[in-house]
């Protein structure tokens, strides 16, 4: 139960960080943060990061739906560990988030704009990070 909490904490923390952004603001506006360094600025992504695949939500969805079921087939195999618990959790989480996005709106809603990255979202960084635990689980548990 603690990789779906961590899983639904992110997609709640992502959606509704989202419905914020499109209430908020006009697509394409920008608001700076930290003028030239952080700004919050309103896209809609219909690729992966930095727009690779563009418009093919299917396979996105495809693979969101591939990790769920590569989770329930496997959670049980998994070692019993935080970080593993933890980074499926986010991964989850951001996979979700994002695969909502294309399929209620056929885009992702992306605002963190660091302005020499591309812009991204709550779901992004549940990913980002949820590889990384899970990758540093493997690399100092490689001998186990």
């Amino acid at each position: 139960m603690y990789v779906f909490a961590i899983a639904l904490l992110v997609t709640l923390l992502d959606q509704g960080s989202k419905v914020w952004i499109r209430q908020c603001m006009e697509l394409h506006e920008s608001i700076p943060v930290l003028p030239g360094f952080f700004h919050i600025t309103y896209i809609l992504n219909k690729g992966a990061a930095f727009g690779i695949l563009e418009n093919q939500r299917w396979v996105f969805l495809a693979i969101a739906l591939l990790l769920f079921v590569l989770y329930g087939l496997f959670r049980k195999k998994l070692p019993q560990n935080g970080w593993v618990y933890t980074g499926a959790g986010l991964l989850l989480g951001g996979a979700l988030g994002n695969a909502l996005d294309r399929f209620l709106r056929g885009a992702v809603t992306d605002f963190f704009d660091f302005r020499i990255w591309p812009v991204f979202n709550v779901a992004d960084i549940g990913i980002v990070a949820g590889v990384a635990l899970l990758l540093w689980y493997c690399w100092t548990h490689h001998s186990d």
